[in-house]
């Protein structure tokens, strides 16, 4: 019988750190063949953990951090990424890329999106996309909303139709795509790599943007659950600013959590869920540990597994229509 407490998360940070950074610089100067790593700098804890590993692997001068606001960017993000960057001490660029996102028509199409479903929206106002429900609290259909700031103050939730949530989503995809394509820019330049930087929560749960955020020649904490990479990043010597930080997306111009968006229980307790439900632990055992009900756990593992179902199109490769088994000598093994 498997176990379950609040401690089945806890790891040896200088064995992670040790094993992870061995296998980072076999990946990116063996296998991958290149000189270095870049990695974008977004101002939260998964990049600075990536960035932090990634010096420790493969040295300072290997490692390209690259910082990429827009418009509705935190600007304390950018002044978290470039202090980390400086205690890291590795050469780092900062680009706006709103002028590209307006050109590609990204704030145009969102926006218009938002006035469908509420026609006193104005481009200046602050606002945010939200999803309506609690995976704990009930079993209601969860829906998605915009939440919007209005000059007097006051905040409108607004539901969304299914064309207006889509529509939105399609544009804001366009600040991953446009930042990686930035970061294949300095990695062709340089012969470097690019990394990736979700956990293994937002890795297993698809919460990233294909061929956006999702691309990456390396993924070196895809196997972290979020809180070992809290620990880990704190072992590795990130920043307080960071560290202290909650998780958020940076992407709407009200701050908003990932609980918000995507998760609704808090990667405190996800991740401990999430580990009970890959090892096989009964929701009531959950539930007891936790605080929860069997009930409410159950509903979780459900979420878990839909998420898992409705992202696995974001994890498949291209699909090809026929063997072309040449090819094989080629592959990176």
């Amino acid at each position: 019988m498997t176990v379950f407490d609040k401690d089945v998360l806890k790891i040896d940070l200088e064995t992670t750190a040790a094993r992870l950074s061995s296998k980072l610089e076999e990946a990116v100067l063996k296998k991958l063949k290149r000189r270095g790593l870049v990695v974008a700098v977004s101002g939260g804890i998964d990049s600075a953990c990536v960035a932090a590993l990634a010096v420790r692997a493969l040295g300072p001068k290997r490692v390209f951090g690259l910082l990429l606001p827009e418009r509705d960017s935190d600007p304390i993000s950018t002044q978290y990424g470039k202090a980390l960057c400086a205690k890291l001490g590795i050469e780092h660029e900062v680009v706006d890329i709103a002028p590209m996102l307006e050109a590609a028509g990204c704030y145009r199409a969102r926006n218009e999106a938002v006035k469908s479903v509420y026609a006193e929206f104005t481009p200046g106002m602050p606002w945010k996309m939200v999803m309506h429900g609690d995976r704990l609290g009930s079993e209601a259909i969860n829906f998605f909303q915009v939440v919007i700031r209005t000059p007097a103050g006051r905040e409108e939730h607004v539901r969304l139709t299914p064309k207006a949530y889509l529509q939105i989503v399609a544009a804001t995809n366009f600040k991953q795509r446009t930042r990686k394509m930035m970061e294949y820019y300095h990695a062709d330049r340089l012969v470097f790599a690019t990394s990736g930087t979700p956990n293994r929560l937002e890795y297993d749960q698809g919460f990233f943007v294909k061929l956006g955020d999702g691309a990456a020649d390396v993924k070196p904490i895809a196997g972290l659950y979020k809180t070992q990479t809290y620990a880990l990043a704190r072992h590795l010597g990130v920043i307080p600013e960071i560290l202290n930080r909650e998780p958020t997306t940076d992407t709407y111009s009200l701050p908003q959590s990932q609980e918000d968006f995507y998760f609704s229980v808090h990667y405190s307790k996800l991740d401990l869920i999430l580990w009970a439900k890959n090892h096989g632990v009964s929701t009531d055992e959950v539930g007891k540990v936790l605080g929860y009900t069997g009930a409410q756990v159950a509903r979780v593992y459900a979420d878990i597994d839909q998420k898992r179902a409705t992202t696995a199109y974001l994890h498949s490769a291209p699909i090809l229509l026929e063997s072309v088994e040449e090819l094989a000598p080629y592959k990176i093994v």
